[in-house]
């Protein structure tokens, strides 16, 4: 299905791309054929982050057999954070998605976050810590990334946020929640997630925790120790934001509606 420029999808996905020019167009293929075959209206959006390896040709080469594919481009690298935010403000569809540029977790994961918005969930997440300790699931990680994740996780406790794993890169956002969500965050870095997720139980939104199959790619841009220690940077900066009253919480009244139950909301279909 084509969209105007009036039409709203019903879901967008969100890709933020920093040189990946080589893993990317197959994640793009993948996504797009699997939401076709589910008959969705939905939208691509590739945020290029400053790339130098000729990411934003592959994408644009990739709209021209798949049309619900946009490009965003930044003029320099800002970070993760920053393209993801990006990609959300810019977003038009009912569901807004972000998924890594690796496809480290397989699209074929959205409808478990889908139901739960359907169940009354703001949000939901992608977990590799449940999906880890449940049958039937798929979880393959580098013991190093591994351990810095447990060991950042431990410290995310330290905010109050009740998750397992705040940092896979597979989020689920009704619209007018991400649209609240990304208009006061700050963290361009990979930390971005955990500001969010912190912002999103301030304000009392409902975030469900959803085991996922991910698999670790070949090429990863993660560097576990440098940007482990930007991590703890940026941890460090929320709590900062947060001790001065930055995140300090709007009343309901304050923010934009909700959007009724997924359950009422009718997908287009081509």
């Amino acid at each position: 299905m084509t969209l105007t420029s009036t039409q709203a999808p019903y879901l967008s996905v969100i890709v933020p791309a920093y040189n990946e020019a080589h893993r990317l167009p197959p994640t793009l293929q993948h996504i797009a054929t699997h939401l076709t075959q589910r008959r969705l209206a939905y939208e691509i959006l590739v945020v290029d982050d400053g790339s130098l390896d000729g990411t934003a040709r592959e994408v644009e080469s990739a709209a021209l057999r798949i049309p619900q594919i946009r490009l965003i481009r930044l003029p320099n690298n800002m970070g993760k954070g920053a393209a993801v935010r990006h990609g959300m403000q810019t977003a038009r569809g009912l569901l807004q998605l972000f998924t890594d540029a690796d496809g480290a977790t397989p699209i074929e994961e959205f409808s478990h976050l889908e139901q739960a918005l359907e169940a009354g969930a703001d949000l939901a997440i992608g977990s590799r810590a449940l999906a880890s300790r449940q049958p039937g699931y798929t979880v393959q990680a580098r013991w190093l990334r591994s351990a810095l994740g447990t060991t950042f996780n431990g410290m995310v406790q330290r905010l109050g946020l009740p998750l397992a794993d705040t940092q896979c890169g597979f989020k689920l956002f009704r619209r007018s929640v991400a649209q609240d969500l990304f208009a006061v965050t700050c963290v361009n870095g990979y930390a971005f997630d955990l500001e969010v997720l912190y912002v999103a139980q301030r304000r009392g939104y409902r975030i469900a925790e959803v085991p996922v199959n991910w698999a670790d790619q070949p090429g990863s841009k993660v560097r576990v120790w440098r940007d482990g220690f930007t991590m703890l940077q940026e941890l460090l900066e929320i709590r900062r934001r947060e001790a001065e009253g930055f995140y300090h919480p709007r009343s309901r009244e304050l923010l934009q509606p909700i959007e009724p139950a997924l359950a009422s909301i009718e997908p287009s279909h081509p």
